[in-house]
């Protein structure tokens, strides 16, 4: 488990768009168009507010925001959420924050009345620690697309019931 003070915050700020893109590219798992992705998402968030539709949770240890994660509800159905993205910085991985970070944003959801959960995953290798994270937090699998992304590079969408 994590050692020093771990706490979490709900807003993001301007000045730590760098700081997401840092945590981002630490695994060395995403390609530059998938890390401008998660900015994307945040940028959109920066122009748009609550009308973007995306929520942020930042994960923060001894003052240094060490992950986030990004979630926000269907369009069109206040029940379902969607989790876009979450990220532990490549120093602090192993440490349970990862852990920590999603039963936060579950918790989150759920306050706002979200029942269900979905997450999506790539299929290759390299994702194979990040399938058993979301199968040992008691997601489980509902649709494999295989070739999706890339041949031989399919997506795995995951649900979760809260």
């Amino acid at each position: 488990m994590t050692k020093g003070k771990l706490s979490f915050r709900r807003k993001v700020k301007r000045s730590e768009r760098e700081i997401i893109r840092e945590i981002v590219s630490s695994s060395g798992f995403f390609s530059p168009s998938e890390i401008n992705v998660a900015l994307e998402l945040l940028d959109d968030y920066f122009r748009r507010g609550k009308k973007s539709g995306y929520l942020f949770l930042l994960a923060i240890k001894d003052e240094e925001v060490v992950g986030y994660s990004c979630y926000g509800p269907v369009v069109g159905n206040e029940y379902n959420y969607n989790l876009y993205w979450i990220a532990v910085h490549e120093r602090y991985r192993h440490q349970g924050i990862g852990r920590l970070l999603l039963e936060k944003t579950e918790t989150l959801i759920e306050k706002r009345g979200g029942k269900r959960i979905y997450v999506e995953t790539a299929s290759r290798p390299q994702y194979k620690e990040t399938l058993s994270f979301y199968l040992d937090s008691g997601y489980r699998i509902v649709a494999l697309l295989d070739d999706y992304y890339a041949q031989g590079d399919g997506k795995i969408i995951l649900q979760k019931e809260l």
